[in-house]
């Protein structure tokens, strides 16, 4: 649990992990500073009630300006930073250059405020990603992944990853500036409708809507709630630990038969409205966690449990008229 003097720092806190991760800490007791690019805050108001996140100190910044990361640490006092802010794998692909200033170097520019801070600082928490692997980086006698396993990333945003971690352990060595990198892979959960492994969550809605939606993938993944993210997360800032390591966050391995199935046991009425593509993500689904022990009992929300409190959410917010599909990432309906 945090205490009443730990001040948190949560960049990226307007995407789907970040909220989350503010909504754990706030009903943690802690003192949140959000530090985000956008305005938009509807993915906390989706998740916390009008009084939590009126208690939110909101600031809005650009991760690539690193006066204004260090006024952000200096103006709050801040004791604790979880890292979120980047660019997803479409919006890396889409600008390569654009990727690299957030996602690499506002990465830098976190761990060069924290350098400026001083002693007293926990650790940098920041998210790596399954995604900076291949599905041949797996064991070839087993089939899963390893903690230690060479990756070989084949899109930018799995480089970029992959530079993070790099990065973090140079902090360590030059600096003694500890850190823990977490790595998830598909996080699903109120919230996600961003991203390659958005589908999921957006099916969800669209069963919850009644609308008609085929998941683009459909073969096995390691699917994390993202409650649970943001609690590991949180375990990971209020560590002891020293060094730079990185774990692969923990979760539930489940097909495209086994959402769907989750989904119209939640939503009986969806039956038949979604499915998914017979293709594969292009990464292992076989994880190996091992190691992430260290930052104490960790949650593992049972998947179908995960879906079914993500529909009672939708719900809710469509009882108020506040499920928009399109702000939910679906398309809009044809006129007509």
């Amino acid at each position: 649990m945090t205490g009443a003097s730990e001040r948190y720092l949560v960049t990226g806190a307007l995407g789907c992990i970040g909220a989350w991760t503010v909504r754990t800490l706030i009903r943690q007791g802690a003192a949140v500073t959000t530090f985000d690019l956008g305005t938009d805050t509807r993915r906390l108001a989706q998740i916390m009630t009008p009084e939590e996140l009126a208690s939110v100190e909101l600031v809005n910044g650009n991760i690539t300006d690193l006066s204004t990361v260090r006024a952000a640490l200096d103006d709050h006092d801040i004791t604790h930073v979880i890292h979120l802010a980047a660019l997803q794998v479409p919006f890396c692909r889409a600008d390569p250059p654009l990727g690299a200033m957030v996602n690499v170097v506002g990465t830098v520019n976190v761990f060069e405020a924290v350098k400026a801070r001083g002693d007293g600082m926990a650790p940098v928490v920041y998210t790596s990603s399954i995604g900076m692997f291949a599905a041949e980086d797996a064991d070839p006698g087993t089939g899963r992944l390893e903690v230690d396993a060479r990756p070989h990333p084949a899109n930018h945003y799995g480089v970029y990853k992959l530079a993070n971690e790099g990065n973090a352990r140079v902090y360590w060595l030059d600096d003694g500036i500890p850190s823990v990198g977490l790595r998830p892979m598909t996080v699903f959960g109120v919230g996600r409708d961003q991203g390659m492994t958005s589908g999921p969550t957006k099916a969800i809605v669209a069963a919850v809507l009644g609308r008609r939606y085929t998941v683009a993938f459909g073969g096995a993944t390691l699917y994390q709630y993202a409650a649970d993210a943001a609690e590991i997360l949180v375990a990971a800032s209020l560590s002891d630990g020293t060094g730079a390591p990185v774990y692969n966050m923990p979760g539930t391995v489940a097909d495209g038969d086994d959402l769907v199935a989750a989904i119209e046991s939640a939503v009986p009425e969806a039956h038949g409205l979604i499915d998914c593509a017979p293709v594969s993500l292009p990464f292992p689904s076989d994880i190996d966690s091992d190691g992430i022990e260290a930052l104490g009992p960790l949650p593992i929300t049972p998947f179908e449990d995960g879906i079914h409190e993500s529909v009672a959410i939708y719900r809710r917010l469509a009882s108020d008229g506040l499920l928009d599909a399109v702000a939910q990432g679906l398309e809009p309906v044809p006129a007509g």
